[in-house]
């Protein structure tokens, strides 16, 4: 079964997009640019990612398996 969290490799802030990539099997670059867009339409993007970043558990293996 495939769970959400936050990665531990793959982070610039938080890891929450580091995180989010590896489930959904997509490049974290296209997350993250995802991010800025919604942040800068209105700011719901910042207040998402605080939310997710809070509430999404870490990487208890220490990495994130992105096979």
């Amino acid at each position: 079964m495939k769970r959400l969290y936050k990665s531990n490799s793959d982070r610039m802030i938080a890891g929450v997009c580091g995180g989010i990539a590896a489930y959904f099997d997509v490049d974290p670059t296209l997350v993250r640019l995802a991010w800025v867009v919604l942040g800068t339409l209105g700011g719901c993007g910042i207040i998402a990612y605080i939310l997710a970043a809070i509430i999404i558990p870490m990487d208890p293996a220490g990495y994130t398996d992105r096979t």
